[in-house]
């Protein structure tokens, strides 16, 4: 078997090649239904600005008393990611803006929630972002984590899309492995695990480590509550998508599509086929006219 991964270098494909990057995601923590709306990562460092309905924010802006944003890191449904500076330190981190939204402030307390239990965890030892704590600005809540350098999308992005060879492969998914296990441990189910929440922290270092990133759709392994669709189209699990009861194992599913490819990675709308048909209420019944049966003996 060794001799055999040794002859195909390149592993992980693009994420590109499996489904696009305006992608779908499936966010239903507060609906019944299946609700499909758009979930956008953007590595914004030339993006001069930010705004919505409930965020107006340019470089510059001051977040909290001293946190003085610099760029923007990502965007999504909850808001956004920037990288802020530190006034009275100089130090750079990166801080979660989520929405004044009721329903994005609600799942915002409840990642808090998950985040104070993963400080039990040695952040480092556990390859999990550092969290810092929270604060608001105005009706906001502002999340505080450690800056880390390049998620793995962008990562195998700059190699053309060609993949990674099994050098850097095996220590990645040796490390979320290690990052599930230690979830695991403390009952959590990180339920969006994509190339998008995978970062590295120094690209520019080898041996190569990277940690698992963004808890807001985590949730305690005993709160989970079947129908509860979460995730990102193209790495849930199949229980996921029919709102079944789900588990850590369902992150486990979502790793190795990071690693290989769905089943059919050629057509990722035919998932949405699969989700309208099982989801979707039955068509009235029709019976033909007796006048238009022939009957046999």
């Amino acid at each position: 078997m060794s001799a055999e991964i040794s002859q195909n270098p390149v592993v992980f494909q693009h994420p590109s090649n499996l489904e696009s990057k305006r992608s779908q995601k499936i966010n239903c923590s507060f609906q019944n239904s299946v609700e499909f709306s758009q979930q956008v990562f953007v590595h914004t460092s030339a993006s001069p600005s930010f705004s919505s309905d409930e965020l107006e924010l340019v470089k510059g802006s001051i977040l909290g008393k001293h946190y003085k944003v610099e760029a923007f890191l990502g965007e999504g449904g909850f808001g956004i990611v920037a990288k802020c500076r530190d006034t009275t330190t100089n130090q750079a981190v990166a801080i979660k803006v989520n929405k004044s939204d009721p329903d994005i402030l609600q799942q915002a307390h409840v990642e808090i929630f998950i985040l104070e239990q993963l400080r039990r965890l040695d952040p480092d030892a556990a390859n999990i972002v550092q969290w810092n704590g929270f604060f608001h600005d105005g009706q906001r809540v502002c999340l505080k984590f450690e800056l880390l350098d390049q998620c793995l999308w962008d990562y195998i992005g700059d190699r053309n899309k060609q993949g990674l060879p099994i050098s850097e492969v095996r220590p990645i998914l040796g490390q979320i492995t290690n990052a599930l296990s230690h979830l695991s441990s403390v009952g959590i189910v990180h339920a969006d695990l994509k190339p998008g929440n995978i970062m590295v922290v120094n690209r520019h270092e080898s041996p190569i480590k990277v940690k698992l990133i963004d808890f807001g759709l985590a949730c305690p392994a005993s709160a989970v509550i079947p129908g509860d669709f979460v995730g990102t189209v193209g790495y849930c699990a199949p229980e996921v998508m029919l709102g079944l009861p789900y588990n850590e194992a369902s992150d486990m599913w979502s790793l190795g599509l990071v690693a290989g490819q769905p089943p059919d990675h050629t057509n990722t709308s035919n998932i949405f086929v699969f989700l309208d048909s099982v989801h979707a209420s039955p068509g009235p019944l029709s019976f033909p006219s007796t006048s238009r049966l022939r009957l046999h003996n």
